[in-house]
């Protein structure tokens, strides 16, 4: 990428944003210098890079890189010999201690970040040469008098002479204070002076190192002081060697692992980085980007990343599937100039890892290069025109067009005469398209507005103007010329209705059409568009209807499951309770029978105890048995019965011989006498069968039920009793016939199949079963 088409797009503008999101020196000089790039593979590799510190903001967290400084200068001077100073290797502990805390941070999160944790594992500690350097340094750069053993001995020799110099000097002011122009103990030229009246130099006697500016007052160092001043000088000479020789051993030891500090300091810069572009990310409320390398750009409510986010506007941008070129037109201050560079600048961010201003699922195109002429550019010293500058650079860009390049053209062919700039402008975008490229111009020449509708690859645009208003919304509308408001706004401005109609007489027919086309197309848009918001609106009304309706429906279904189960609990409770009395009545009978004097009203009494214990299950079973004790003379295939023997309901298949029958109890088929059998309906009584059952009983039920022509509710009904039917029966597979019809019905019993807990699956029939119109419904 060229350092113009940066300045032009105002990529620079984003640069500077971003470094003040970095942390450290090392990073902003790092972020100063990002380029965008232009293979695929290391583009999504940086945005990779980039969501895994997003998602360590979104954790509210944040990687501390505090204390590091940038020791690269440092260390090429200890390579080559150079001393450095306790502040240099103060920094080098400093950055040895901050990168040591960003490993420990990045290692010890608990989130998904495989490549910034690949970076923390090349920072290597060094702890041993940190302790070293903190142990002679302070906080403050000072050497520490624990820096050495000699260092301590010298600092303690040094403050017995300086206390010894004050001794001294403190009985001088005592007894010859009228000698002095001011009782204080000063120091000059580092050594321990007296400030004397000149007129007294000769009575105290000494050594002068300065005198006042006036000349009235000596600084003199007594002659008691001199050589105590002399030894003290002595050991301080002594310490300032003892600090080169620690500083000397200390530089040493930071040579030897240079490089790889070298190496830590750009990992915490890269990461830096890194962490820089996704806070940037996180201010603009961006996005990352899915990457091609087809040329296909597609954004759903971007925006300029340079313009407040409330001032804005946000539009749909797409190019690059199904048509190569967007030309739009619209008036001035409209908007399309913030357009064209918002897709340029997007581009350019993508490129260089950064998030884009746009919906989640924004995608963009990595381009080899990126073409902009936008502007006025016109050069004095060049002595060159408004249209000649821009002719300029567009031929400058043609000569490097190719099928991966981005293409933006602002005011394509302005500047000279209008036909023969319509006429350019045509011939330049015909010529670049052809080239593959993607391209984007904006345009004021009507004779464009139609371009789109000749040419495959490219599309009409516009930016929408309020004639109401007299404001434009900056909204970009896709498919649809600008057309020309002119006389509109001439109206509502008060120009007078006949000079407007007179103008209107000079507008060419080609042109009228046009303007007349495009009103249309603007009309149809906002229609469609009031109609979208109606649509989507019933649609979340319906959606809501019907998820209160499921809701409602399951409701139902619980209630219905809780409602049987407390009839088979009573049920089972009244059975076992009639089984307790009718055991006692038995029990009775059998020790009335061993009664030598039984009385004929205890055998009645006794039999009506027996019938009494008899449960009434349900209505059903009141109106199909018959009165109890009747038995079973004429019993034939079909009749419904009850097996004595286990006190059930059943079925007679066929009829062996005069005194054996072959019947059906729920899913069991048994040979049976006919003394242990008790007749309850005969198929010549009723020409249908009951669908209900009494528990543990079961029906002759059919394979199939039709529900045609029923209401939706009534067959629901029917269609949950006629299973319930089927399944006491021991039908494994039913067929339910609904129609085709609309359709309702149909999806009805597809809807009940899927939440009834005896059914395994359903199918539609196949063309012998009925096609469409029936569901096979297999049972458990």
């Amino acid at each position: 990428m060229n350092e113009r088409i940066k300045y032009v797009l105002e990529f620079n503008k984003i640069i500077e944003q971003l470094q003040q999101h970095a942390q450290t020196t090392l990073g902003k000089d790092m972020c100063k210098h990002i380029e965008p790039l232009t293979d695929l593979d290391e583009v999504r590799h940086l945005h990779a890079e980039t969501d895994e510190a997003s998602q360590i903001l979104r954790l509210n967290e944040s990687i501390p890189l505090g204390g590091i400084v940038d020791i690269r200068a440092s260390l090429k001077r200890s390579i080559i010999g150079g001393l450095l100073n306790t502040g240099e290797c103060l920094d080098v502990a400093n950055t040895l201690y901050g990168g040591r805390q960003a490993k420990r941070f990045l290692n010890n999160l608990e989130a998904d970040i495989p490549l910034l944790s690949g970076l923390s594992e090349q920072i290597e500690p060094f702890r041993d040469l940190e302790r070293h350097i903190t142990n002679c340094i302070d906080d403050h750069g000072h050497m520490m008098d624990s820096a050495s053993s000699r260092l301590r001995s010298l600092r303690t020799s040094i403050r017995t002479y300086e206390s010894r110099i004050r001794e001294k000097l403190d009985s001088y002011l005592k007894s010859n204070s009228n000698l002095l122009s001011d009782a204080i103990i000063t120091i000059r030229n580092d050594r321990y002076v007296l400030p004397v009246k000149h007129e007294h130099r000769g009575t105290l006697g000494g050594i002068v190192h300065d005198q006042s500016a006036s000349g009235q007052t000596l600084f003199m160092e007594p002659k008691a002081v001199v050589d105590l001043n002399n030894q003290l000088q002595e050991q301080k000479a002594k310490e300032s060697q003892e600090i080169e020789r620690i500083l000397r051993e200390l530089t040493h030891d930071i040579a030897e692992h240079a490089d790889a500090l070298e190496h830590n300091v750009l990992i915490l810069a890269k990461i830096d980085v890194i962490a820089a572009r996704a806070k940037l990310g996180g201010d603009m409320k961006g996005a990352m980007p899915k990457l091609n390398d087809q040329g296909i750009i597609k954004m759903k409510q971007a925006r300029h990343p340079l313009i407040s986010q409330s001032e804005v506007v946000a539009n749909d941008v797409e190019i690059g599937e199904g048509y190569s070129a967007i030309v739009i037109t619209g008036p001035n201050t409209g908007g399309k100039t913030v357009t064209l560079k918002m897709v340029g600048l997007c581009t350019l961010m993508a490129q260089a890892g950064l998030q884009v201003p746009a919906l989640d699922g924004c995608e963009l195109a990595v381009f080899k290069d990126v073409f902009a002429d936008i502007g006025d550019e016109q050069s004095i010293e060049q002595n060159l025109s408004t249209f000649s500058s821009h002719m300029t650079n567009i031929v400058q860009i043609i000569d490097q067009v190719d099928a991966n390049t981005l293409v933006l053209f602002d005011e394509l062919g302005a500047g000279t005469d209008p036909q023969e700039g319509a006429a350019l402008a045509i011939a330049i975008l015909d010529d670049v398209i052809s080239r593959g490229a993607r391209v984007i111009a904006t345009t004021h020449y009507p004779e464009l507005k139609a371009y789109g509708y000749n040419r495959d690859q490219v599309i009409n645009a516009s930016v929408e103007f309020d004639v109401a208003t007299l404001q434009p919304t900056y909204r970009l509308l896709l498919g649809v010329p600008g057309r020309s408001n002119a006389f509109d706004i001439s109206k509502r401005l008060g120009l007078n209705d006949s000079i407007i109609q007179h103008a209107k007489n000079h507008v060419g027919v080609d042109s009228k059409n046009v303007e007349n086309m495009i009103a249309s197309l603007d009309q149809s848009r906002i229609q469609a568009e009031q109609e979208f918001s109606e649509a989507h609106t019933i649609l979340e009304e319906s959606e809501r209807l019907r998820q209160d309706l499921s809701q409602a429906w399951q409701a139902f279904q619980q209630e219905r499951d809780t409602l049987y189960q407390k009839a088979e609990e009573k049920a089972a409770k009244a059975l076992r309770e009639a089984k307790d009395e009718a055991e006692a009545i038995v029990a009775e009978m059998r020790q009335m029978k061993t009664e030598t004097s039984l009385k004929e009203h205890k055998w009645i009494e006794a039999r009506k105890k027996l019938e009494a214990a008899q449960p009434e299950l349900t209505d059903v079973k009141k109106q199909s048995e018959q009165p109890a004790g009747k038995k079973a003379q004429h019993i034939q295939a079909g009749d419904d019965i009850k097996l004595l023997t286990v006190n059930q309901q059943g079925v007679v298949l066929e009829k062996i011989d005069e005194d054996t029958f072959l019947v059906q109890v729920g899913i069991m088929k048994v040979k049976v006498k006919r003394k242990d059998l008790q007749l309850i309906k005969q198929k010549s009584q009723s020409p249908t069968k009951p669908l209900a059952t009494i528990k543990g009983s079961a029906y002759h039920v059919g394979i199939e039920l039709d529900v045609r022509g029923e209401r939706y509710e009534e067959a629901m009904l029917k269609l949950e009793k006629y299973i319930d039917d089927a399944l006491l029966a021991g039908h494994s597979k039913v067929s339910i016939i609904h129609g085709k019809g609309t359709g309702a019905l149909r999806t009805g019993v597809q809807d009940f199949a899927k939440a009834h807990p005896h059914i395994n699956d359903y199918r539609g029939g196949n063309m012998e079963e009925g096609g469409s119109g029936v569901t096979i419904l297999n049972l458990k």
